[in-house]
């Protein structure tokens, strides 16, 4: 990915800037986020302004931008994840640390790559004590979604088996830091064999797809067993491997996919009983993530979850947010934040 940015400012400057994207891009090449100060507009009722301290890049944000995305809305600005210090609304939100996520945020309306956002006060929560505000604003996604598809699927009970297609990437961080929290054994995959990266309440088993086929694998790890959930953060090229792990009832959680269209045997699925559950996270608006955000922060005030680390050199100012666009897109492992007062 080779995207520019331009800094155009507005006529006056109002100290307010943000990205904007008013257009599709033709292709990563093409892509341009252009930096405005813009106004500040009339807070509406019920809302409250948000001053960003850190903002995670998504994968999603930059697909977005690319026009990826149908229902995103031209012109805007991008992102979903946020955490910051409100500085307008009510009364009792004023000073208050607060973080968030939206599906709606960077698609639809204006999200959260900007030095300020305006939410709904009902949507924002206050970060878990203890939390850096860096560390908050790169929690949303990820973790919203490894919730959601577990929750879905019916939750983890201690002494399942949750085999993590993906177990490296935030989604199966946050994934495999859940399930291990209710007790459960946790299989990751990827490529090649491994140390799993993250924080866990148990042990992880990490294999690799290099060392032969994923599903006997699994199997012998769990005594001809099989995982009782199978969360698939890559979709087609594990489908048939993930679908002869999974334990006679089983389910399996698809967040994504490469190929749209992959072999079905439906005889097998029904005589298995196994379910499968799909996530789209942008289904879900500020409220919804905010119900997650509460289910989840007992866990990191406790410490049984642990919020991604941000090394020093992922965080950048929205002036050079052409470079952390470039290291999402590249596949970067670490969890990449804007952060507005660089700027």
């Amino acid at each position: 990915m080779s995207a520019t940015l331009n800094t155009r400012p507005t006529a006056g400057l109002h100290g307010s800037p943000a990205l904007r994207v008013h257009a599709k891009a033709a292709g990563p090449e093409a892509l341009e986020l252009i930096l405005e100060d813009r106004a500040a507009a009339p807070l509406p009722e019920g809302a409250c302004r948000i001053e960003v301290a850190a903002a995670g890049v998504n994968p999603s944000d930059v697909k977005a931008t690319l026009g990826l995305m149908p229902k995103a809305v031209w012109p805007r600005t991008p992102g979903r994840d946020y955490a910051g210090t409100v500085v307008d609304g009510p009364a009792q939100l004023l000073g208050k640390r607060v973080w968030g996520s939206g599906g709606e945020l960077g698609i639809t309306r204006d999200g959260t790559h900007a030095r300020h956002l305006v939410v709904d006060a009902a949507d924002v929560r206050e970060v878990p004590a203890g939390m850096a505000l860096r560390e908050a604003g790169a929690v949303g996604v990820p973790f919203v979604t490894a919730h959601t598809g577990l929750t879905e699927a019916g939750g983890v009970k201690s002494g399942m088996t949750v085999l993590v297609l993906g177990g490296n990437g935030k989604v199966g961080q946050a994934a495999t830091q859940l399930a291990t929290m209710a007790g459960a054994k946790v299989i990751g995959v990827e490529r090649t064999a491994e140390p799993y990266r993250g924080h866990a309440n148990g042990p992880v088993t990490l294999i690799g797809t290099d060392a032969g086929d994923v599903a006997e694998q699994v199997l012998a790890l769990t005594g001809g067993h099989g995982a009782d959930i199978v969360y698939n953060t890559v979709g087609s090229p594990y489908f048939d491997a993930a679908n002869r792990a999974l334990a006679h009832g089983g389910t399996q959680i698809f967040i994504a996919t490469i190929e749209r269209v992959v072999p079905f045997d439906i005889l097998a699925f029904y005589r298995a009983r196994h379910r499968y559950v799909g996530v789209d996270t942008l289904a879900l608006d500020s409220g919804d993530c905010a119900a997650v955000l509460d289910a989840l922060k007992p866990g990191f005030e406790s410490g049984a979850l642990c919020p991604f680390p941000v090394p020093d050199d992922h965080v950048f100012a929205l002036r050079d947010a052409a470079a952390a666009y470039r290291a999402v897109l590249s596949g970067t492992r670490e969890r990449v934040v804007l952060d507005p007062s660089l700027d």
